[in-house]
């Protein structure tokens, strides 16, 4: 296997995906990435839920948890610090091509991370943005148009964006959640919205009052302090917001330490753990 990428698929290793796959030919499938610190994957539980969730919205079939579990701790296993991905596969979109769907796990190592962010906004007419819609908050490996908008952000000379939706609401960032502070108070955009649930929203919401909203850019450009949460950024400080310079601030900073030692604390009690049999 190659170093920077250990995968295994159905739990064999592995790295070659059938042309025929609906996950290639139309984007069809769920995934999850999770933070793993010194050997140990991050809130999974919480994880294979989501992709569960996820699974279910799209009418696929999931492994066993127990098979999710193990084949993720040998793609961890001597790696320390590193992501793991795990991909389901809807099977061949090709009448007669034959086969079935695919579970894929692998680890990589961490891409680089920055400090602070620099973020535009852009229009996102894709986001259901409150709008009914069967797959509001699954994270499907259609992240075509969410591309699009980080590519065109980077274009401008931007980290990355923000999406807006209709009449300028703030929704979230192409592979991220939005956070702000204003007046001390803690804001991020509701669940109702559409956004994904992400793991790491989820974490600062039982560590701060996070207030859920539904909220224009305007206020999004007055906030005193922006950030970003997701499983790779953590959570990173937003220093600009289209022209409006904002932060970082003490909130935001708090906030990523406060993270931070949950992680470690998380981290300990699970190196601590038995090894369980397999």
């Amino acid at each position: 296997m190659n170093d920077a990428l250990v995968c295994l698929i159905d739990g064999q290793p592995g790295h070659a995906l059938a042309a025929s796959d609906s996950a290639v030919l139309r984007g069809d499938g769920c995934f999850e990435a999770i933070r793993v610190y010194a050997g140990s994957p991050f809130r999974l539980a919480d994880h294979l839920d989501r992709l569960q969730f996820s699974a279910s919205a799209l009418g696929m079939e999931v492994p066993e948890r127990r098979l999710l579990e193990e084949w993720t701790s040998q793609v961890v296993a001597g790696r320390g610090d590193c992501v793991v991905r795990i991909v389901l596969t809807r099977g061949p979109a090709i009448p007669g091509a034959g086969g079935a769907g695919r579970c894929i796990v692998m680890s990589h190592p961490l891409p680089p991370a920055l400090g602070a962010l620099r973020l535009l906004p852009v229009a996102a007419p894709w986001h259901p943005a409150g709008r009914p819609w069967e797959l509001a908050g699954v994270k499907s490996i259609s992240y075509a148009p969410n591309l699009a908008a980080s590519r065109r952000a980077a274009a401008a000379g931007f980290d990355d964006a923000v999406l807006v939706g209709d009449a300028g609401v703030v929704l979230e960032g192409p592979t991220f959640s939005v956070g702000w502070v204003s007046g001390g108070v803690l804001r991020t955009p509701s669940l109702d919205l559409g956004i994904l649930e992400s793991i790491t929203r989820r974490v600062v919401m039982e560590l701060a009052p996070l207030e859920e909203v539904v909220a224009g850019i305007d206020d999004l450009l007055a906030a005193d302090e922006v950030f970003a949460m997701s499983t790779l950024k953590e959570v990173t400080p937003v220093v600009a917001v289209g022209d409006r310079t904002v932060g970082p601030g003490p909130v935001t900073a708090r906030l990523r330490q406060r993270v931070a030692e949950a992680v470690a604390e998380t981290t300990v009690r699970q190196a601590s753990l038995p090894a369980q049999p397999r």
